[in-house]
Parts: C-alpha cells; structure tokens; sequence
C-alpha cells in the first residue's frame, strides 16, 4: 500500500522500534527518535487536537537528534550510555532546573511520558471494538500518564478536546497499512516492541531516580 511522503504509517513506526532495543537490553537513541518522528506524524494526521502534545515532542525529539548529532554524540548512541555520561558529568539538574540547556536525561523524560499515553492509546483502540469511543479511550490514556504532569486548564482542554476525535475505523484508516483488521493486527506486532522500550527507560530511570526530574 502507497503512503504519501509525510504521511503517518504505522510499518515505519514499527520497523524503527524493532531496531530500537540491543542484545544487551539497551536503547538505541537513533532509532528511538525515528520512531518518535513517526508518531508525531501519527499526531499531526489528526489535526489540531493535540498540537499540545505534538509541538512539545517536536521540540524535544530536535534537542536530542542536536545531542545525538554534536560533539558528543558516541556518549548518545543509547539511553543508557547516555545516563552514565550526563550524571558523571553533572549535566543533570536533579533537584531544580538552572538555567544550561535542557540535559538529554530531562528531554528523554518528556518523551517517555508522552510515550505511555500513546502506547495506552495505541492498545486501546486495538483492543476496542468497532462502535468503541475514541474519546473514552484517549481520557482513559491520558488519565493514567500524562495527565499527571499537566497543569489544570491543559488538563480541562485536552479531555474537551478528546470529545472530537474521529471514530475508532477513522483512527485504523490513518495507520496507512490497508484494513481495519490489517491495522490491529499490525498494532499488536508494534505494541510489544513500544511496550519494551518503555519498560527498560523506566527501569533505567528509576535505578537512578530521574523519573521527577524538574
């Protein structure tokens, strides 16, 4: 199936997170961000709803390909050699934010938070059936994340926001992988390798309590 350039596809997405996690159990930060240039794709094929979330990602996933690509960058090749780098380096404001550059440690917080919404997203219309509200899905989703991290009024506008998304067929469309029955089984391919990503930047996080960082 054609995808126009630009558009979303969810095979890219997998591909990228498919690649993203070594023998070694290490996160590779090129493709991690490949897929998240995917996912913002997936946010901006559904319009202005949330912008909120997408030009945030935008924005953190350019400061990590800036890390990725600079000076440093064999100290960015993952996750993990990147955590090492930052706090021996003391380039991780722990307690509050100074005013240096955001560190990669802060960015790749950001990241995954926005991370499990999607994936609590993504597996929510997976499961659903066909008459499901997207709306109740996406509240649900972002009620369990980020939502927690979002002050009240971002809190009150996305949830009214929500209440115009499109139906569940619409949302399987834009996936941009044939049919609706080709998209949730495409999706519980994705999911496991988004889950896995996760699940080891969560652990790593929290080994060195970075998890509220400021």
């Amino acid at each position: 199936m054609a995808v126009a350039a630009g558009a979303f596809s969810l095979r890219e997405v997998l591909a990228a997170f498919q690649t993203c996690v070594t023998e070694q159990r290490e996160v590779l930060l090129g493709p991690y961000l490949r897929g998240w240039r995917g996912l913002i794709r997936f946010l901006h094929s559904l319009g202005a709803i949330f912008s909120f979330i997408s030009k945030d990602a935008v924005a953190k996933v350019q400061i990590m390909e800036n890390y990725c690509g600079g000076e440093q960058r064999e100290k960015y090749v993952s996750l993990q050699s990147m955590v090492e780098f930052e706090l021996a380096s003391g380039l991780v404001d722990l307690q509050k934010r100074s005013g240096r550059p955001d560190s990669g440690c802060r960015t790749v917080l950001r990241l995954h938070r926005a991370l499990r919404w999607l994936q609590l997203f993504l597996e929510g219309l997976r499961t659903g059936q066909e008459d499901s509200r997207t709306s109740v899905i996406c509240t649900d989703s972002y009620n369990a994340s980020l939502a927690a991290y979002h002050p009240w009024v971002i809190r009150k506008a996305a949830t009214v926001a929500f209440c115009t998304l499109p139906s569940r067929n619409a949302f399987l469309e834009i996936m941009n992988v044939g049919t609706a029955e080709e998209a949730v089984a495409m999706l519980g391919e994705a999911l496991p390798y988004i889950c896995d990503v996760y699940g080891i930047t969560q652990e790593l996080f929290a080994q060195h309590k970075l998890l509220d960082l400021p």
